[in-house]
């Protein structure tokens, strides 16, 4: 008579990072995406979600995403993710750009001297603003092509990787 196996324990619960990051993009894998498509999709993720313009985050990655025919959950999920990224960056960003654009000082853009501009002349405000706004997506513009490319490069070996890896799994389940 053969000995019976020792009882399976339960594995440990996954982090936060686990379930709420890795795994769903695990399940775009599964899902048929290509190594590729899923490195393009989270690299454009992240830029489009460090766009310093409230807003277009959503309406970009929608529209790329149809365009290039990736995933729009998973870019979503990517963007909005990067979201208080975006938020503390978005000041610095801000600043930046009224510098690249109209030569403004840091001092120029802090809350109380808007705040002031807005009630003594709201045109220099919106000038203010505009010029800030433009600055920054044009810093973002080169800067997220830079890390667009950096994580397409990084991030598809890392994806082929893994989908051989599934497909070993699933194939030694069967």
């Amino acid at each position: 008579m053969t000995p019976l196996p020792p009882p399976l324990t339960p594995p440990p619960p996954a982090s936060w990072l686990r379930r709420r990051v890795l795994d769903p993009l695990l399940n775009l894998l599964k899902q048929g995406l290509a190594p590729g498509q899923l490195a393009l999709t989270v690299a454009l993720g992240v830029v489009l979600g460090l766009v310093p313009l409230f807003g277009a985050t959503t309406v970009l990655a929608a529209l790329l995403a149809w365009r290039l025919r990736l995933n729009i959950a998973a870019l979503q999920l990517v963007t909005h993710l990067l979201t208080p990224v975006q938020l503390l960056l978005l000041p610095l960003m801000l600043r930046q750009g009224a510098r690249v654009f109209g030569g403004a000082s840091a001092n120029e853009l802090s809350v109380t001297a808007i705040r002031h501009l807005i009630a003594t002349n709201w045109r220099e405000a919106l000038r203010l603003l505009w010029r800030a706004e433009l600055g920054a997506l044009a810093i973002w513009a080169v800067a997220g092509a830079v890390l667009l490319a950096a994580l397409y490069l990084v991030l598809k070996p890392i994806f082929t990787r893994i989908v051989a890896r599934q497909a070993n799994e699933d194939v030694a389940t069967s």
